[in-house]
């Protein structure tokens, strides 16, 4: 069974009153990283959910269209029940909607256990792994994503926002003729998900709003948050926003980077060394090479789609070797020039798509493997990062990742070998539902001539 201090609740729903909040919008995150979530009225909160709120389990595994996938516990068992239990700690005001507060919730099995197939749960799980080092990890995401606006002339019915090519690091109007980028950065500030800046990307229509770093836990939650903020936002203002991995063929994919430091129970960087090399601790460099040992395993969780290989190869600003270098943007992983405490590595791997969940706890798992096995990086990339006789290659699709990541054993462990089988299992369903569909390419392809 589970409760929730009800005294707390009513002190919380009293608060919530006074400030003119009538509704507490209560999500999570799904396998995918979609929110979930339901409206709870404010006047009735504290009962609503004084024994948690409860959800479908399947609802983790329901697809984009609509498809309930069968995991452990799931279709098969019945459809039974997880229960959410709010996080007061993340309620917050949601500017664009007067009178609504937003709240992340953790979730049970009814026996009162976490539920290992949350995401949250996954990242939890690996951040207290780390703590027994007496590490504390921050982190820094940056996230890449395209603005569409409507187009009947377009085949899908939308098209590039602000179409123009050349306009990687511009701001303003010239990149952005509504002006969406700046009202976005301000309603993301107001919600007070700590953005620091933003700017038009490489690509036409793509942009990119930094985060500022923290614990691995609130950065997952800003960046989790900020994904639905950002496509509310576009909503409002009749656009999409996307972060899809690549969808476009003529231009880039976006990315999903991640800074990551790590610093001691005493408050200092342990990453750091002016004596070391590179400048550059023993435990940075063992940071570094469990990323490279545990890549083909990371890239099922931070490239989860068919779509996310077509981001990768030569020449893209996408990783395509399992490599590392200093400030070198075409490694997988790049050590960016400022030392002291902001000495940091940057995980470059991950696509807009991954969960942020899963991708940042898939960055600990491996960076936690590499500092407890005192695990020696290979040397690192000088020059252009995309000869395949100097690095392995990654996982070149979505498959050959998924064995990876069920062969890497110590990895799965850490994650939870639970919340692995049901990840594995939606996505090989999606894998054998694309296998099945016809796309505009065979149309193209084989229709004239065959």
């Amino acid at each position: 069974m589970v409760a929730v201090d009800t005294s707390v609740l009513a002190s919380v729903q009293a608060e919530l009153s006074g400030q003119d909040i009538d509704v507490v919008r209560l999500g999570y995150s799904d396998l995918i990283g979609a929110e979930r979530g339901r409206d709870l009225l404010v006047r009735h909160f504290a009962r609503t959910a004084g024994d948690g709120v409860a959800f479908c389990r399947s609802v983790y595994a329901t697809s984009p269209m609509g498809d309930v996938v069968d995991i452990e516990g799931g279709l098969s068992a019945g459809l039974p029940d997880i229960i959410a239990i709010p996080d007061l700690s993340t309620m917050r005001a949601v500017p664009w909607e007067p009178g609504v507060a937003h709240v992340i919730a953790d979730l049970h099995n009814p026996d009162g256990s976490p539920s290992e197939q949350s995401p949250r749960t996954v990242l939890r799980r690996v951040a207290d792994r780390f703590a027994e080092l007496g590490l504390r990890p921050l982190i820094g995401p940056e996230l890449e994503f395209y603005l569409l606006e409507r187009s009947p002339q377009a085949p899908n019915g939308w098209k590039r926002y602000g179409e123009g090519t050349g306009n990687v690091y511009t701001a303003g109007y010239k990149g952005d003729p509504d002006n969406t980028l700046l009202a976005l950065l301000r309603g993301l500030d107001a919600y007070g998900l700590d953005v620091v800046a933003a700017n038009h990307e490489f690509s036409s229509g793509q942009f990119e709003i930094n985060l500022w770093h923290s614990g691995a836990l609130d950065a997952a939650d800003r960046a989790f948050r900020f994904k639905t903020a950002v496509q509310e936002l576009a909503r409002m203002r009749d656009k999409m926003a996307t972060f899809m991995a690549k969808p476009f063929n003529d231009e880039g994919g976006s990315g999903f980077h991640l800074h990551f430091s790590a610093w001691s129970d005493e408050g200092a960087p342990v990453f750091d060394d002016p004596d070391g090399e590179d400048g550059l601790s023993a435990t940075a460099r063992s940071a570094v090479a469990g990323l490279l040992a545990h890549a083909p395993a990371l890239t099922a969780l931070l490239n989860p789609t068919v779509t996310s290989y077509k981001r990768f190869g030569p020449d893209t600003l996408a990783p395509w070797l399992v490599d590392w270098g200093l400030d070198n943007r075409s490694a997988m992983v790049r050590i960016p020039p400022e030392r002291g405490p902001a000495t940091r590595l940057e995980l470059r791997l991950g696509d807009a798509s991954a969960n942020p969940y899963l991708g940042l706890a898939a960055l600990l798992a491996a960076a936690y493997l590499g500092i407890h096995d005192k695990l020696e990086p290979p040397p690192k990339l000088r020059g252009y990062g995309y000869d395949a006789g100097r690095s392995p290659r990654l996982p070149g699709d979505l498959p050959s990742a998924l064995a990876a990541l069920e062969a890497d054993t110590e990895l799965t462990e850490l994650l939870g070998p639970a919340f692995v089988a049901a990840f594995v299992a939606y996505k090989r369903n999606e894998l054998d539902r694309f296998s099945r569909w016809v796309t505009d390419w065979e149309f193209r392809e084989y229709s004239y001539h065959l």
